[in-house]
């Protein structure tokens, strides 16, 4: 029997101890070390978890479909100050109100609630909005902070709010046409915000440098206390004269600032909602018109002008002057003999002025008005400016007709500029609505007509105002002189017996003149108990109550020692009416 093999073979030495430990240790490492690798990549992914929500909890984010459309944020615009540093036109924070109507539960509660804090609200449009269960909707923009905290307090589900920036005007309509208005994203749109915009507003937008903190003030021509005096005026006009518009203006006839300007009806920029409507148009830059015999000036002016009249040329206008095909030009209240210069002006005589249009002939009267500038779109910051009408051909009837106001429109702002040429010995200036030195407005000025010519000019309103139409724009103690301007509007082609638009150019002190005034009123009627409707009844008035009331604002102190004190004036060898003029 052989023996089993297993039992030839030797045994196994005994397990060694300290191997098995030793082993133990390193697996129990290598399973600790594992574990802190998983422990520090939950670490890890939760740090950035937190780190994300503290982030996002000290910038304010938010869900997009909470925060509202991806629209341009409202940017910041400079304030706009009047000449004395009051303020005209401000930013202000607002809040606008939107909802998320898939978060909405009831429609119409909503809105019932919302209602209790904006009774004004569009019950119906809201309903639209809110009923398409889209994710964003606005509600209502540019809501103060009291209605904020009130519809805050309903407790309301799916709405919110976002904070703009609206623009805010103290005066309110006082100087609507001049400042304009800006749209719901702060954008001008209108007057000088538009200009503001346009002059490099828009440029700091887009290079994200318009900030509230880099904006300096825009400092205007305006003298808002004249403004409200001139608003008040023309209000009172309108009411007194029941005219459908009026509208005035006040250039200081050295630097061409426009100290006020004023159109009315007008609007309020705070809630422009009335601004697109036709009877608002700003009429004194915005709107031609026949300026009737205020354009006697220039027709007189460009008579002396030209060397071949003066002030005592004798023109024979004792009879009406045939104008073609049947049609004559005829005077309002006719003298019926030979006028000379100074009376043809005086007496507003038509047959005189197309007869010195006559002798200048066709294309030196229309370089003259061209020179004038009333016959180009006038250059000025605001955006509102209408073009002068002309005919498109001259013929001799034209210059006729447009030697005493007929036949060509104009804008009253250019008329007033035009005038100030007149006044401040020749020099014809461009209109600025901003702040301007003299020495600035002479590198916007050009000589349009002789020294000689503005004295000339100078004592013809003078004497106007003392003996002619004039005489009710008079104010003691400030020397006021003018030229009325009544002019018959034309309906259904045809000129209206019923309907006038009426002016009155004036300007004062006469004898050393600082400023233009003009007024318009638009189909005035005749004041109770008095039975003319004329510039001289009502066009003329408002230059003299603005002056009477502002004078002391522009620096013009009342002299009583030189009103009565008559100087003779003359032209050549012959004498002229005494006035108080002094050259």
């Amino acid at each position: 029997m052989k023996l089993i093999p297993f039992l030839k073979r030797k045994p196994k030495a005994a397990p060694n101890r300290y191997e098995e430990l030793q082993k133990a240790e390193y697996r129990s490492r290598r399973t600790r070390r594992r574990l802190m690798v998983v422990i520090s990549c939950f670490l890890s992914v939760y740090a950035v978890i937190f780190a994300r929500l503290i982030y996002f909890g000290i910038e304010g984010g938010q869900i997009e479909e909470a925060s509202g459309p991806a629209v341009e944020q409202s940017a910041a615009r400079p304030d706009i100050l009047d000449r004395n540093g009051r303020l005209l036109a401000t930013d202000l924070k607002t809040y606008s109100l939107f909802a998320e109507p898939r978060r909405i539960i009831d429609v119409d509660e909503t809105i019932e609630l919302i209602s209790t804090v904006l009774p004004n609200l569009d019950w119906q449009e809201t309903y639209k909005k809110l009923k398409k269960k889209t994710g964003f909707a606005w509600i209502q923009r540019g809501l103060t902070p009291s209605q904020k905290e009130q519809i805050m307090a309903l407790g309301i589900p799916g709405v919110g709010f976002r904070t703009e920036v609206r623009r805010f005007y103290p005066g309110g309509p006082t100087a609507s046409h001049i400042l304009g208005m800006v749209n719901v994203d702060n954008q001008g749109t209108a007057g000088m915000e538009k200009y503001i915009d346009s002059a490099g507003l828009s440029d700091l937008r887009a290079a994200g440098l318009a900030d509230e903190t880099s904006l300096e003030p825009v400092k205007l021509s305006i003298d808002v206390r004249v403004q409200a005096i001139m608003r008040d005026v023309l209000a009172d006009a309108m009411q007194r004269y029941q005219a459908i518009a009026a509208g005035a203006v006040v250039i200081n006839i050295h630097t061409g600032e426009v100290l006020a300007m004023a159109s009315m009806p007008d609007f309020d920029p705070n809630n422009p909602v009335d601004a697109l409507k036709k009877d608002r148009l700003n009429r004194m830059t915005a709107g031609t018109f026949e300026m009737g015999s205020t354009i006697k000036s220039f027709t007189t002016a460009m008579a002396l002008d030209s060397g071949k009249f003066q002030l005592n040329s004798v023109i024979d206008a004792s009879k009406p002057l045939a104008a073609g095909r049947g049609h004559f030009i005829r005077d309002f209240h006719g003298k019926y003999r030979p006028l000379t210069a100074w009376e043809i002006f005086i007496f507003s005589s038509n047959i005189g002025s197309a007869k010195e249009a006559l002798t200048i002939g066709i294309d030196g009267h229309r370089e003259f008005l061209k020179r004038m500038g009333l016959l180009d779109r006038m250059t000025t910051e605001l955006p509102e400016v209408a073009r002068p009408v002309e005919p498109r051909r001259w013929k001799t009837v034209n210059s006729m007709t447009i030697a005493f106001g007929h036949g060509m429109m104009t804008t009253p702002l250019q008329t007033a500029v035009g005038a100030s040429a007149l006044m401040n010995g020749g020099r014809l200036i461009e209109p600025t609505f901003l702040k301007r030195t003299a020495e600035e407005a002479q590198e916007h000025s050009k000589q349009v007509v002789a020294p000689e010519t503005s004295r000339d000019m100078r004592y013809l309103y003078k004497l106007n105002g003392d003996i002619g139409s004039g005489r009710r724009a008079k104010v003691e103690g400030y020397r006021v002189g003018g030229k009325t301007g009544t002019a018959e509007k034309v309906e259904n082609g045809k000129y209206s017996k019923n309907k006038r638009f009426n002016a009155f150019l004036a300007s004062f002190p006469i004898d050393n003149p600082q400023y233009v005034v003009l007024t318009i009123i638009d189909e005035p009627k005749a004041e109770e108990g008095k039975f003319g409707a004329t510039a001289g009844f009502n066009a003329a008035p408002m230059v003299a109550e603005i002056i009477r009331r502002s004078a002391t604002f522009l620096g013009v102190r009342p002299d009583f020692r030189e009103e009565y004190a008559p100087v003779l004036a003359s032209s050549g060898n012959q004498k002229l009416p005494e006035t108080s003029f002094n050259d």
